[in-house]
């Protein structure tokens, strides 16, 4: 039988979160036919994790809410859930699973081959490593860590530590004061929350909004130790203080879900270094999509780096696809160079902050291009004079503001310069 590209053959998508689900749906969009294979680790169908550390975590989202409509197109697609990928060779073009459930693992070493490779694996929530009990310290990552940490913040009286003042250390604090509890206290080495994304202007307006609605912060300082027999009862700080708690919450980072692809020759120093066409390690059948990608932004400059915003996995599976089907079925020419447009949201409290852009970019030349930093406000981000991200805080307003400086970053040449 005569194989025809693109009408016969599989793709492997190893990751069947939201990256995984956009990737199956761009494969067919960019004419793939053959057949397309998910693999992930949870049990559930994708489903979307910005509303874990707020909705569902305040009890105001079921799972049912948050779970994403599959189109028609990836009707036929197989799924492969409760399944770890373990390994892979790139090389001879298979991947290694392992089947995963209450039990433990079991049908370790089960081979599956593939014509095409689609990474997305993402990330998994960082963990302190420091000495004391683990009961009681918590992550949100997924729908059974909101789950568990949720009936921990309905205790009467419950004292919270988040570690951690990020995008989803912030979010879950602004909830747990929300839910009533005794204590909400955030503790970060940096002086500021959020100060590496967003710059001091915007980082101390954001640390003033916090204390005003009742979350209390202990900063430029670490944790050295937990406190308690069994359970945690207090977090021990570098500076000496120990503050009491009944919950902690531990949000100090992403670590990639890149093991599995040790012993193939690829950059797995933050994630997996992709070329402009999100190929990784120069392999044509083998590209990455989703936080899990190392990719440069012509946009800004040749650096490569991981985006962790909410807009990435849709953003990279559309580039990505085309890249991989073009390979497939044959055509010489692929897609443009990728050169996205960045974008986030957080909901804290009563307001939000809105960004598009790379403001991490600019933080060191910051000004305010509407409104005033105590109430709605957008705040622009320069790298030599140039515009290249906007920050809004407030309300609709703000966002809204924000939202005209897009189409004056959208109309702007991309960078190539190293």
């Amino acid at each position: 039988m005569i194989k025809l590209p693109g009408l016969t053959g599989r793709i492997v998508v190893a990751g069947a979160s939201m990256g995984g689900l956009r990737a199956a749906e761009q494969l067919r969009a960019a004419g793939w036919l053959g057949s397309i294979t998910v693999v992930g680790e949870e049990p559930h169908l994708p489903y979307n994790r910005p509303p874990l550390s707020k909705e569902v975590l305040a009890g105001r989202a079921p799972f049912e809410s948050l779970a994403f409509a599959l189109r028609d197109s990836v009707a036929d697609v197989e799924w492969r859930l409760g399944t770890r990928v373990t390994g892979a060779d790139l090389d001879d073009r298979w991947v290694e699973l392992e089947r995963v459930d209450a039990e433990g693992t079991e049908g370790a070493g089960e081979r599956l081959a593939f014509d095409g490779l689609v990474v997305a694996t993402g990330m998994r929530p960082r963990r302190l490593r420091c000495p004391g009990p683990t009961v009681g310290r918590h992550t949100v990552r997924t729908l059974a860590d909101a789950e568990g940490l949720r009936t921990e913040l309905l205790r009467p009286g419950v004292r919270v530590v988040v570690v951690g003042a990020g995008f989803i250390g912030c979010e879950v604090a602004a909830t747990a004061v929300a839910l009533g509890a005794a204590e909400v206290t955030v503790v970060d080495p940096e002086p500021l929350p959020m100060l590496r994304p967003l710059g001091e202007v915007t980082a101390r307006e954001l640390l003033r909004r916090h204390r005003e609605r009742g979350v209390r912060f202990a900063l430029g300082t670490g944790v050295t130790a937990f406190t308690g027999d069994e359970r945690v009862t207090g977090v021990l700080l570098g500076d000496g203080t120990e503050l009491p708690a009944d919950v902690v919450v531990e949000s100090v980072g992403s670590v990639a879900n890149t093991e599995w692809l040790a012993g193939n020759v690829l950059d797995l120093s933050d994630g997996v270094l992709t070329d402009e066409q999100l190929r990784v390690g120069g392999l044509p059948h083998v590209v990455a999509v989703g936080d899990v990608a190392r990719f440069p932004n012509p946009r800004y400059d040749n650096v490569p780096r991981r985006v962790e915003h909410w807009c990435i996995p849709g953003d990279t599976a559309k580039h990505a696809a085309r890249t991989l089907v073009s390979h497939l079925v044959g055509e010489t020419a692929g897609p443009a160079p990728f050169a996205p447009l960045p974008t986030f949201w957080s909901d804290q409290h009563d307001f939000r902050l809105q960004s598009f852009g790379a403001p991490v970019l600019g933080t060191g030349d910051v000004r305010v291009l509407d409104g005033d930093t105590s109430g709605d406000v957008v705040m622009g981000y320069h790298r030599d004079g140039r515009l290249v991200g906007v920050v809004a805080l407030g309300g609709r307003a703000a966002a809204g503001a924000a939202v005209r400086y897009r189409a004056e970053l959208l109309r702007q040449p991309a960078l190539t310069a190293s």
